[in-house]
């Protein structure tokens, strides 16, 4: 709807808790009338139970915030009318004009349900628009109503549809001129609420607080009493407006599908299922059009060192700028395919579902279902997954999904597990159908999952929060993927992993380009003259001396003397000095180790200039002659990769979603505890 009315592209889904954030758009009315749409988190009434239902609230509520209203768009569903206009009746009672923008029609009509668009206008007193925005129906008819409420000398409703002042008393009218409210009902929000709402002051608050004392007021009393009191007149609503078929006749499509995909045992084996599936074709679709990225790249850099001129330029634009470029580009792919079929998923309702399997295996470890959401959301990113916990209503259950998250495998790490697996892992297939290296990566993915439901459990008992929560979920029926949204979404992702990544990778590639080329004057000058001495001898191979001078004077620039400095701590790991330098650079972002990797393969090694990134990092050797990725070494740093914290980013957003500091340095250090004991082990079974 927020999409259809601006013409953006927010991400949209086909489950609860999709935006926790508020988004702003611009939407042209009509030719005498723009609106400024402002698109708020869900909630099914005013009184909320989580973060994000608290952005909602407080929009609502504060008559001084530049985000205040002038009109309220109520999304109701039709096949759930009821519960709908419990919210609906609260916001008319806050005296903001409100328009019903009644979708879901086409599922109340499967439902048997049918609704008299003009008694529900007439009994409710405010407009009421059917709407599909999948399909951009009635989209016309609302710009019209909304230019008609706007133009309108009664935009509000006029009467209340309770009356609040004879559910609380008198009283109410002195918080209403207290702190210059609207309605009355607006006023028993405040003093429901008067601590968490940030705009008011301290003489308000401490104003209300005498009052509420005086008046013995019972908040929960008076809240049941409210509801109770609005469903009663909503009911008479629904018996003038809505018949429907019994329940008996009405069992939907989604309701058999869900007798399958929710049953204990099938419905787990068809979501491992459709996981394999989704890491098979990472390898399998992606393999030919990364194929073509690395010719393509492979190509053009022969062409390069051939016209061009030996000089400063040359080596900045093949070694720094093009290799740079390489390690972003051939990763795009993937990238898309992965997040296309994430789209799918969630477009489809099947998101939702895997909520529901997995809530018994989340309360084991003490969570809920509500925690897989941002679990599942943190194979794309980790960033919005955290921020996606504003929905989960219980602190502790919300600071353990916040702690975990990370070890989801992201969209960064997968350039790093594509290019190790293709390193160590044959491309080899099981029974002739499943890709070995679709078997690994789907494990790695699954080894954070794990690994993230055992720290939960280890949390669970650590932390001492006595708040119990229970998980209740509305399902959303299965529909048909939008392709076109599928598409947006796969280009959009695409799009920002080469802006926001590929700046980072660029920016370091340029600057490893720079650290790896120069060195101390001194030790650079020691290198070239032994080697200038070398190249006099008659009897000597100038292509082996002039690859051993340009080994040396890597290992004596500045990359290479920070990277030997670093070397002690991860050489039990399996790592040399250059997949030190990938460590610390990934802090940036994670897919940086392949940019990192193609810089420093490329500086000084004229040869490989026609190799692909694979091909140089397997032609590797230690200085005794061995390979640097051997099995061993490529099991360790893939299990480095899967539980190292290593995204500034994240970090940053989990000190801005929990207030602290403390937490990101919790995180940071248990993660890399994790992943060095983790490599160190297998690193030494295996060598």
């Amino acid at each position: 709807m927020f999409n259809a009315l601006t013409g953006l592209n927010q991400k949209v889904g086909n489950f609860p808790g999709v935006t926790v954030d508020k988004k702003t758009g611009v939407s042209r009315i009509n030719e005498s009338l723009t609106a400024h749409i402002l698109d708020l988190p869900g909630t099914y009434s005013l009184y909320p139970k989580s973060t994000d239902e608290l952005v909602t609230y407080e929009v609502l509520l504060n008559n001084k915030t530049a985000d205040k209203p002038q009109l309220v768009i109520v999304i109701a569903d039709a096949a759930n009318l009821k519960r709908n206009l419990l919210f609906v009746s609260q916001i008319m009672d806050l005296k903001v004009p409100v328009v019903i923008a009644l979708t879901m029609m086409d599922i109340a009509q499967r439902k048997g349900i049918k609704i008299d668009i003009a008694d529900l206008q007439q009994m409710m007193g405010v407009p009421v628009v059917p709407i599909n925005p999948r399909k951009n129906k009635g989209i016309g008819q609302l710009k019209k109503v909304i230019a008609d409420v706007q133009h309108s000398e009664e935009r509000a409703s006029t009467t209340e549809f309770i009356d609040t002042k004879a559910l609380t008393g008198a009283w109410i009218e002195e918080i209403k001129e207290l702190c210059g409210l609207r309605s009355n009902y607006s006023a028993l929000h405040v003093a429901c609420n008067y601590l968490e709402l940030k705009y008011l002051n301290a003489a308000q608050r401490i104003r209300i607080a005498a009052l509420l004392d005086e008046m013995k007021f019972q908040r929960a009393k008076v809240q049941a009493e409210e509801i109770m009191q609005r469903y009663r007149k909503i009911d008479q609503v629904i018996q003038q407006c809505v018949t429907e078929v019994t329940p008996e006749q009405r069992m939907l499509k989604s309701e058999k599908i869900d007798k399958i995909l929710l049953q204990p045992f099938w419905g787990n084996v068809i979501l491992l299922s459709v996981l394999f599936l989704l890491f098979q074709s990472i390898f399998w679709l992606a393999k030919y059009p990364m194929n073509w990225v690395e010719e393509l790249f492979s190509t053009a850099s022969n062409w390069l060192t051939i016209v061009m001129p030996d000089n400063f330029f040359k080596d900045l634009i093949i070694n720094g700028l093009l290799a740079g470029m390489s390690g972003i580009a051939v990763f795009i792919p993937q990238i898309m395919i992965l997040f296309g079929f994430i789209t799918i998923l969630e477009d489809t309702g099947y998101m939702a579902r895997i909520s529901f399997l997995t809530d018994r295996l989340m309360r084991s470890v003490g969570l809920n279902g509500r925690s897989v959401m941002p679990l599942i959301s943190g194979m794309a990113c980790a960033v919005p997954a955290i921020m996606a916990t504003r929905t989960i209503q219980n602190r502790k259950e919300r600071l353990i999904t916040i702690l975990v998250t990370p070890l989801m495998s992201c969209s960064a790490r997968l350039p790093v597990y594509t290019i190790l697996i293709a390193l160590i892992i044959p491309d080899k297939y099981v029974l002739g159908i499943f890709n070995m290296q679709g078997i690994v990566l789907m494990g790695l993915y699954l080894l954070g999952f794990f690994m993230a439901l055992l720290v939960s459990k280890v949390m669970s008992i650590i932390i001492k929060v006595s708040e119990r929560t229970f998980f209740l979920m509305e399902l959303p029926v299965y529909r048909a993927p939008r392709w076109s949204n599928v598409g947006i979404t796969m280009l959009e992702k695409a799009k920002i992993f080469v802006r926001d990544a590929g700046k980072v990778i660029m920016i370091i590639s340029l600057l490893l380009w720079a650290l790896a080329s120069y060195g101390p004057p001194g030790r650079m000058k020691h290198v070239d003259e032994k080697y200038a001495s070398m190249q006099l001898k008659k009897s000597v191979n100038k292509v082996d001396i002039d690859r051993a001078h340009s080994t040396e004077r890597l290992e004596n620039s500045f990359a290479g003397i920070m990277g030997h400095a670093f070397e002690p701590v991860i050489r039990p790991l399996g790592f040399d000095w250059k997949i030190g330098i990938a460590l610390i650079t990934s802090f940036a972002a994670r897919e940086v180790f392949v940019g990192t990797m193609a810089t420093l393969y490329s500086v000084g090694d004229e040869e490989a200039t026609h190799k692909t990134l694979r091909q140089k990092m397997a032609a590797a050797r230690k200085p005794d002659g061995t390979p640097v990725y051997t099995l061993a070494t490529g099991l360790s740093l893939l299990l480095f990769y899967v539980f190292a914290m290593q995204c500034m980013s994240t970090l940053a957003i989990v000190k801005r979603e929990t207030h602290s500091w403390k937490y990101p340095a919790i995180q940071f250090t248990y993660m890399f505890c994790i992943a060095y004991i983790s490599s160190l082990i297998v690193f030494q079974l295996f060598k």
